[in-house]
């Protein structure tokens, strides 16, 4: 029997919707993100109600959790200012280059953030990273077959956060512990690592293609 309003587990899938803006103005504008205003026009009882909604725009991002043969997965620690900690993190990029297909600036990020590459690619999971204020959309990517690239072979000077990253391998299961305990606290990481263990549990049945459209 279906839970009160009729909607059963079929039923739980997120779905587009867009109410009415009926005024927006831009407060920032940036080259990652912007801030912007609206004024939304949102159902209330017998009628409607226009209610002011700040959002950041965000050119949205990929991650990767890369696997090894012995079910490692690969972290490397970066210095977020934001939020005033050294995090352990899985690779990661902005989807800044137009046209860029996902899994090719995922390929990208792992080659150049850890010096690896991947013979098997799947997508992972799909997350929103803070819906409630961004429209920043993630794409994290299962790397798999994995092999070290040497150092002359990759094209790519680190800067900045980026120049000092050690990268380290730890077992899946152990991430997992970490992610629970609250050792590990980077979205991409924490929401791909529990993926990546689901995956790994029913054999990896059932991932999406790499190149499997966005819904």
């Amino acid at each position: 029997m279906s839970p009160a309003g009729g909607l059963g587990p079929d039923d739980v899938r997120d779905r587009p919707e867009r109410w009415d803006v009926v005024e927006e103005s831009t407060v920032f504008e940036g080259r990652v993100f912007g801030v912007r205003s609206d004024r939304v026009e949102m159902p209330r009882g017998d009628g409607t109600e226009i209610v002011v909604r700040d959002l950041v725009r965000h050119v949205g991002s990929v991650g990767v959790i890369a696997v090894d043969d012995r079910d490692r997965v690969l972290l490397l620690r970066q210095y977020r200012h934001p939020v005033g900690r050294l995090l352990w993190e899985a690779p990661a990029g902005l989807r800044d280059v137009d046209g860029e297909p996902l899994h090719k600036l995922a390929e990208r990020e792992l080659l150049e953030e850890a010096g690896y590459r991947a013979g098997r690619w799947d997508t992972l999971v799909d997350v929103y990273t803070s819906p409630g204020m961004t429209d920043e959309r993630v794409r994290i990517f299962l790397a798999r077959d994995v092999a070290e690239v040497p150092a002359d072979q990759i094209d790519f000077e680190r800067v900045h956060e980026e120049a000092d990253m050690p990268v380290v391998w730890v077992p899946l299961e152990e991430a997992v512990r970490k992610v629970l305990a609250g050792d590990l606290h980077n979205m991409i990481t924490c929401a791909g690592v529990l993926a990546a263990q689901a995956a790994r549990a029913s054999g990896y049945a059932g991932l999406r293609p790499v190149d499997a459209p966005e819904s």
